[in-house]
């Protein structure tokens, strides 16, 4: 595999796709970039005597030579194929092949992407060439593919969006896509390959928010809470949390946190969040209402094999199910209506880096996000065990909520952070990361669920 960096994704967008398509109403305003303004990268194979006698030239959206070809979704792989057929003995084809698999550690690539075009052969050329000959190739790449699965004695075609490119350092699967030019010779001589990896990113863009947030966003005005725009929250069920305050006495009070609509995000951007804190124990409120006491998480799940279409993301075994926590939310009091007995309510967020991938779904391989709230964590606060159980609920997120991770913003929409000056991210426990994936073993992340 490759071992160069993959470019990040740059704000040049590829060419609006055809009128009429599934996706044209999902991806407006994206501006044209000519294959002239691509960037031309060349590799080449040597002889066994340090010679090059294959070369291929592909213009991408990379931004340099230096890293891996990139391609957006309906882009087109156009380039030459040259070969020096004084050094090609017996070359009977040349062949330009597009190819990309998903792999999981220990098994063997399962191909889903198999595009070939023969730039020559023996059959049909008049005559025997010899020097450099060179052939241009373009390939578009298509949008989704064909999947073939065995359930029970039968066999099954699925259809699945081709996934992004995926590789991380000990990751339990990889998703490879790659240009191979082959030299095909005679019987008993071996075939001769150039290869090289390429990037490819399917470009999603994020719904635009409620009217309300947009104009905040656009004004630099506050954000209005669920109460005043109900169409840009989703409410997610109270959950009665209990404990014990200073060993003293029992405590109980109902928490509802709510995530900003549409579930959405694009990279680079916040999570608006609010929560709200209901119980008749002031003092109880004010310890789990400060922001050190509230832990929301953004987790992504991992799955490979059988299990990675299945919509139960936690409900795999251990060795095909990964888990690791990619951010962490931030709250601050809420200045938003008068305060009320019995109730405190904060604003919050949750920065979604711009380093982090896009989930997706595909055979044997997805990744998906999660927004997790964690049992409240304060000096002095000890959480009550579920009834029936010898696992602390400091253990068990309180209440998640799927979300989904989109390439670039809405159209005319610009988020912004509403973080007083001051508050930062809390960094929560990687024990995957940490220690590594392979290293680990069977190990779950952290506990039974994947939190902390």
């Amino acid at each position: 595999m490759d071992t160069r960096s993959v470019p990040p994704v740059d704000d040049d967008l590829p060419p609006p796709p055809p009128v009429g398509s599934e996706t044209d109403s999902e991806l407006p305003g994206y501006t044209h970039r000519s294959q002239e303004e691509f960037v031309q990268q060349e590799y080449q194979l040597e002889d066994s005597k340090g010679r090059p006698w294959i070369w291929l030239k592909v213009k991408s959206r990379a931004k340099e030579g230096k890293v891996l070809p990139l391609f957006y979704d309906r882009d087109t792989v156009a380039g030459t194929v040259q070969v020096d057929f004084d050094k090609a003995g017996g070359a009977k084809t040349v062949v330009l092949s597009v190819l990309a698999g998903v792999t999981a550690v220990g098994q063997d690539e399962i191909r889903f992407l198999d595009l070939n075009t023969v730039l020559w052969s023996s059959k049909t050329a008049p005559s025997k060439p010899t020097g450099k000959q060179t052939w241009p190739f373009s390939i578009t790449l298509p949008t989704d593919t064909n999947i073939i699965s065995e359930r029970g004695k039968n066999q099954h075609t699925d259809r699945y969006p081709l996934p992004p490119s995926f590789s991380e350092r000990a990751s339990p699967a990889y998703i490879d896509y790659r240009l191979v030019v082959t030299v095909k010779r005679s019987s008993f001589r071996v075939n001769q390959m150039l290869t090289t990896n390429f990037a490819y990113v399917p470009l999603t863009r994020a719904q635009p928010p409620s009217a309300l947030r947009q104009l905040a966003y656009r004004e630099g005005s506050s954000l209005v809470g669920p109460q005043g725009d109900p169409q840009g929250w989703k409410v997610l069920p109270a959950v009665k949390v209990v404990g014990t305050v200073f060993d003293a006495r029992k405590v109980e009070f109902e928490c509802t946190l709510a995530v900003a609509t549409p579930l959405i995000f694009p990279l680079g951007s916040p999570i608006p969040l609010t929560l709200s804190l209901k119980g008749n124990d002031e003092q109880a409120l004010d310890l789990l209402a400060t922001p050190s006491a509230i832990r929301v998480i953004l987790s992504r799940f991992r799955l490979v094999g059988s299990h990675a279409t299945s919509d139960d993301i936690d409900g795999g075994r251990s060795n095909n199910s990964f888990t690791d926590i990619c951010g962490s939310a931030y709250f601050w009091p809420s200045a938003e209506g008068a305060p009320e007995p019995g109730t405190r309510v904060l604003q919050g967020e949750l920065e979604v880096k711009k380093s982090l991938k896009v989930g997706f779904v595909f055979s044997r391989f997805s990744v998906r996000y999660v927004l997790a709230l964690l049992q409240f964590q304060a000096p002095g606060w000890a959480p009550a065990s579920p009834s029936g159980s010898s696992v602390s609920s400091a253990k068990e997120p309180l209440v998640v909520q799927p979300i989904t991770l989109a390439s670039v913003n809405a159209v005319g929409v610009v988020p912004r952070s509403y973080a007083p000056p001051g508050y930062v991210e809390n960094h929560e426990a990687d024990y995957n990361t940490a220690v590594g994936y392979l290293e680990n073993g069977n190990q779950r992340f952290l506990h039974h669920h994947g939190f902390a």
